[in-house]
């Protein structure tokens, strides 16, 4: 088996148990920067294609490698794969679905906590000997606890799932939207209201965003989701940063329309330090709390991805159907 490889080789070689690849795969190590010449040049012969969830496979290099059928996304992402060109080709396109809900729960809670206790604009003060001055200013003007927010969530799939399993810990009333409402057995199980999307927007301290990037999904929270929300409100962004128009939340910041945002991704990526979010006005660069993208991506979520990664390209070596099809 050949695997030509569009991600990171330093994680395939910390990540993979190697005692489970079978004795003569070859991995054709391409890299993350990559032409898709450069790719057909050097994986002709390659079988599958390992691919980081934030890198391009084209419908040239799908069409153009004559023994491929798998592509394996290394994460949960697979918007940047030519779907329709793999379903044309019969190659199975397969994620890493839920593999990093945990973690990336986790990453939504912190981002939500660093947000509400104002935790990098506290820490530029302390830093700059006005712990006094920023105790005093942040207890005049209210800190919240996450118990008395309303926290929606903009979809209801895993991540979000895991979001609200540790929202609950915390007592905070927890809506959802979704285009599929759940049932109200999971509703319960899961200590959730529905509220329709208008409604989430208008009414929620926090929004935090666990939908997948999709034609319909794109740029789907706007002008228009910013104009209804609270100028209290914070928005939580650990999904994709194609969600999120990037001007419109740059706006909304600066004329105060919310008060703030948690990212753990912006768009596009690789992410450079001329993004408008990163060029906030001196005195309002603290409404704003980055993070590399890195939500999911613990070692226990490496280690989980990666034994699905092999355990799907050695069933295609043998003809078998793969797991976490998603074309």
């Amino acid at each position: 088996m050949k695997v030509a490889v569009l991600t990171s080789r330093e994680r395939v070689e910390k990540f993979t148990d190697w005692s489970a690849v079978p004795p003569g795969t070859e991995l054709i190590f391409i890299g993350q920067t990559y032409t898709d010449d450069m790719v057909i040049q050097k994986a002709q012969e390659a079988q599958a294609i390992l691919v980081d969830a934030v890198n391009p496979v084209s419908g040239d290099v799908i069409r153009c490698l004559p023994r491929l059928k798998l592509i394996q996304s290394e994460g949960v992402a697979y918007h940047l794969i030519d779907t329709a060109a793999a379903k044309e080709k019969g190659v199975y396109v397969c994620n890493n679905a839920a593999a990093n809900a945990g973690a990336v729960a986790e990453q939504a809670i912190l981002l939500m906590l660093a947000c509400t206790r104002r935790l990098i604009e506290g820490d530029a003060m302390v830093r700059a000997g006005q712990q006094i001055q920023a105790k005093g200013t942040f207890i005049l003007e209210g800190i919240p606890e996450l118990e008395h927010c309303h926290v929606g969530l903009l979809g209801f799939g895993a991540i979000a799932k895991e979001t609200a399993k540790r929202l609950r810990g915390f007592g905070c009333r927890v809506s959802y939207y979704s285009r599929r409402r759940s049932a109200a057995e999971e509703e319960m199980a899961y200590g959730v209201s529905y509220l329709p999307l208008q409604s989430l927007y208008s009414t929620c301290d926090i929004l935090s965003i666990h939908v997948p990037v999709t034609a319909e999904t794109v740029n789907m929270v706007d002008r228009q989701a910013f104009a209804v929300m609270k100028s209290t409100a914070v928005l939580i962004n650990t999904a994709r940063g194609e969600i999120v128009d990037q001007q419109a939340l740059y706006d909304a910041i600066v004329s105060g329309q919310i008060a703030g945002a948690g990212l753990d991704t912006l768009f596009p990526e690789p992410v450079l330090a001329d993004h408008p979010l990163l060029q906030l006005p001196e005195a309002l660069r603290h409404k704003v709390t980055v993070s590399p993208h890195i939500g999911g991506t613990t070692q226990e979520v490496f280690r989980k991805m990666y034994r699905h990664i092999w355990a799907n390209i050695i069933a295609v070596s043998r003809g078998e159907t793969p797991s976490c099809i998603v074309f």
